[in-house]
This record gives C-alpha cells, sequence and structure tokens, in this order.
C-alpha cells in the first residue's frame, strides 16, 4: 500500500519554499528532483525507521 505524505522545506540554492509529495512505503531512498521554483536539480534523501517514523533532506545536486 503506498502512503503518500506532503512534506515542505526551503530549496538548497533559493531558498523558496517548496511542497514535495513523499512515497514513505518505498522506505530509504535517495533521489534528484528539480526545485518547483528555480528548476535546479536537488538531492532528496528519505530515511525510514523500523517504526515507520520518516526523515527528509534536501541538498544541494553535488553534496555528498
Amino acid at each position: 500500500m503506498q502512503t503518500v505524505e506532503e512534506f515542505s522545506d526551503q530549496c538548497p540554492y533559493c531558498g523558496e519554499s517548496i511542497l514535495l509529495m513523499i512515497d514513505t512505503s518505498a522506505g530509504s531512498r535517495h533521489y534528484i528532483e528539480d526545485c518547483s521554483v528555480c528548476c535546479r536539480p536537488i538531492q532528496v534523501l528519505v530515511s525510514v525507521d523500523m517504526d515507520g517514523d520518516w526523515q527528509v533532506q534536501l541538498k544541494h545536486e553535488n553534496d555528498v
């Protein structure tokens, strides 16, 4: 069963508030999504623990 949650944060490039839809049922993962304001590529790091609690980090494309 897919569970989608809204996540709001600031773009690491332009600083504008952006809204992402995060599929928390897919577990921990890393992917690239373009900012809806400045179109720069953002690294999205999703981590989900055993209790189903999730966290999202947004980073510049080349950050490690």
